[in-house]
């Protein structure tokens, strides 16, 4: 089939997101164009791989149909992306003044941020994108500036909520815009796109001054040890709750990580953080007494390079901590990130470090919906059709199953890739499209199922040998084979033995008849692979180079 929807097509296709919690991109079709909804990546922490996106390969034919990128909000997992894949898309970025200013600064140092369109939309903002009517609806997350998209075309009107909560006390910026989105339901929703990740989680969210109140209490309880708040960087409400519990106890503030001074001049560029007092150095907070001074750092999930790790490996230039710090991790565990997470706070204790998370105080609440803020949303909206999206498998499920308790007629399940076809009563997957994963290594992008990152995974568990073999015309082995071996045997006595068998196995194999080169090769690289497997029951990335002389 044809993947340009006609004038009587109202298409639905995730990328990412769906099935997995982050790594977001959507796409909406209609009548011969297509509509991209954030473009975010999730991390990786092996084979030299950090950033992951996903495979943009279904849109990049269609660019020219491909009429703008809205983005919901700022985090990674719905922006991240933008400096990677946008010169495959080169579409128009719509974002509002937050967001704007944090994707400027990812693009900065690319030689095409000359090239983008970069379209700030005031909050509540009104546009048209080809033929898609756009509406921002404020809602509450744990960033400034989430929105819902009001999508709207002949064919009906689709809410992609991005991600969301229902927090009474934001503290910076907007509360939800409750009335508005009562008003969408009343005139008639097709379907709502909906964010998934706390669907297991019963009641609601919790309001951001709940957070504010503990965190003032909590620090008054340590008036002779310097304090240290780790939480998200781009969590502004966080950020300014910490500045402002600092200077109810006479405690100065330094931030202490690149990604917080980005966010904060975002933040102050779209008109938050105005009441704060300057912030200090890092060299100025550790040259006070410890009473006088709050940092609030990176790193809270354990990040290699952040600043919080690299100060619990003692590898931090200026910061520096012992039995008189206490940290707060005013942050959730993303899941996946609990190793890391245990190997920080752990190098923090044996450092002397006080360690104090959300499972002791009241420290961090979510910025995604509870149950009960799920159920609200579909009272508001009263859409005919659920999309969940943003959460696992089961996720997404649950979802679907609370979408029908509140009345919801239909209910679409969608994995990434699912091209789906919305319209009332005849909603249906159409076909399953390609979609993957990218990685950045390096300075590209390339496909997370290449055949050079199997072989680098199979390095890194199995290891490499290479055999350096000098022959005469008669194959016959001229002198002793040299190896190169790598994740193999410990040296001494190990690779002493390796070597010596592998010199008896290669003389054996040589012996033998072949009906050319190749094949005599490829026996000797079997050889070498099994002797290994036999002594140390490893199957080696093997490499067998004859010189022949």
């Amino acid at each position: 089939m044809t993947n340009l929807p006609k004038k009587n097509d109202l298409w639905f296709l995730p990328l990412g997101g769906a099935g997995e919690i982050g790594m977001n991109l959507n796409l909406f079709g209609h009548d011969g164009q297509w509509l991209m909804v954030d473009l975010g990546i999730t991390f990786g922490n092996s084979l030299g791989i950090e950033i992951i996106t996903p495979d943009p390969s279904f849109i990049v034919p269609y660019q020219k149909q491909l009429v703008g990128l809205v983005l919901t909000h700022a985090h990674e997992d719905h922006v991240g992306a933008v400096p990677y894949l946008w010169p495959l898309l080169r579409c128009p970025i719509y974002a509002t003044p937050f967001t704007a200013a944090i994707v400027r600064q990812k693009i900065s140092d690319k030689p095409w941020k000359d090239q983008v369109k970069l379209i700030e939309v005031p909050l509540s903002g009104k546009i048209n994108i080809g033929k898609f009517g756009i509406e921002f609806i404020t809602l509450t997350h744990s960033i400034p500036e989430p929105n819902a998209l009001a999508i709207t075309t002949p064919l009906g009107t689709i809410v992609h909520t991005g991600d969301w909560k229902i927090d009474p006390m934001p503290l910076v910026g907007e509360k939800t815009d409750e009335s508005r989105l009562i008003e969408l339901g009343d005139q008639g929703v097709l379907a709502m796109v909906c964010d998934s990740t706390n669907v297991f989680t019963e009641g609601e969210s919790g309001s951001e001054q709940t957070v504010r109140e503990e965190l003032i209490e909590l620090i008054g309880e340590f008036p002779e040890n310097r304090i240290t708040v780790a939480c998200f960087a781009s969590n502004v409400a966080r950020l300014e709750t910490a500045a402002l519990a600092a200077k109810h106890h006479g405690r100065k503030v330094a931030l202490v990580g690149r990604s917080l001074h980005r966010m904060v001049q975002a933040a102050e560029y779209a008109g938050y953080l105005k009441h704060l007092p300057a912030f200090i150095s890092d060299t100025d907070a550790m040259n006070l007494p410890p009473e006088k001074v709050l940092i609030i750092a990176t790193g809270s999930q354990g990040e290699p390079r952040a600043a919080l790790t690299r100060i619990a490996f003692n590898q931090h230039p200026v910061v520096k901590m012992g039995p008189k710090d206490v940290v707060f991790f005013s942050s959730r565990v993303i899941p996946g990130n609990e190793k890391s997470i245990s190997l920080l706070q752990n190098r923090l204790a044996l450092n002397g470090v006080d360690v104090i998370t959300a499972h002791e105080a009241d420290i961090h609440v979510s910025g995604h919906p509870a149950r009960d803020e799920l159920k609200q949303m579909y009272r508001w909206l009263r859409p005919r059709i659920a999309i969940p999206v943003h959460g696992e498998a089961r996720h997404l499920q649950e979802h679907g199953r609370l979408a029908e308790d509140e009345g919801i007629k239909e209910v679409i399940i969608p994995q990434n890739g699912s091209l789906i076809k919305i319209e009332a009563g005849k909603s249906k997957e159409l076909e399953l499209v390609q979609a993957g994963r990218w990685v950045l290594d390096g300075n590209r992008m390339i496909e997370s199922t290449c055949i050079m990152l199997k072989d680098r995974n199979k390095l890194s568990v199995q290891g490499v040998i290479v055999a350096n073999l000098v022959i005469d015309n008669m194959a016959r082995l001229l002198g002793v084979p040299q190896f190169t071996m790598i994740g193999i045997a410990q040296a001494g006595d190990e690779e002493d033995i390796l070597t010596r068998e592998l010199h008896r196995t290669i003389r054996e194999t040589l012996l033998k008849d072949y009906r050319d080169d190749k094949a005599r090769l490829e026996a000797v690289r079997s050889v070498v692979r099994q002797t290994a497997n036999k002594i140390f029951n490893k199957k080696p990335i093997v490499e067998v180079h004859f010189v022949q002389v």
